[in-house]
């Protein structure tokens, strides 16, 4: 089954130990407002997980993209405090998730910024989740999309990495 953004915001949730509170609180540190209220919406599961009658919960709104980075980024915020920003830089900064197949590829390395993993730790996480990856392939996850070797995040990676995330951080 595919993990989509909303799966993802759960999972995350979960592993951290998230209250409501402070995941309205990370998504206004990236720069979306919500209620408590929205944010129980996006924290439903999505209908194609549970049934196969097609029928969309009331209740559910899906994740977006750029809802998801906002989140990431506004996580590097709550975790490590505001930066100053770089006079170079005009704004907001850009954003990475470019399609649906980058979002786990940033999933990890926002993670890896908000957390401050190291690559060790990194492999250590996805080790306690059963999956044995190399630093290089870990090195390859982690590179920007376009690099030349850039390699695509499947969700059975990101998937084990938040496992382990709730390991560390869970017990």
């Amino acid at each position: 089954m595919d993990m989509n953004n909303n799966d993802i915001l759960i999972r995350l949730r979960y592993a951290l130990d998230l209250k409501d509170g402070e995941m309205v609180e990370v998504f206004k540190l990236g720069g979306v407002a919500l209620t408590e209220d929205d944010l129980q919406d996006l924290l439903v599961k999505s209908i194609d997980s549970y049934y196969d009658d097609g029928e969309i919960d009331d209740e559910y709104t899906e994740c977006s993209n750029s809802m998801l980075e906002s989140f990431l980024n506004g996580l590097i915020i709550y975790k490590r405090g505001r930066q100053d920003p770089n006079p170079s830089q005009q704004g907001k900064p850009d954003m990475s998730i470019q399609n649906n197949g980058s979002v786990n590829n940033v999933l990890l390395k926002k993670l890896k910024i908000a957390l401050t993993l190291t690559s060790e730790d990194m492999l250590d996480i996805l080790k306690s989740a059963d999956v044995i990856v190399t630093k290089g392939e870990l090195s390859a996850l982690l590179r920007k999309e376009g690099h030349k070797n850039y390699k695509r995040c499947g969700d059975r990676y990101a998937r084990n990495f938040l496992k382990g995330l709730a390991f560390r951080y869970r017990g």
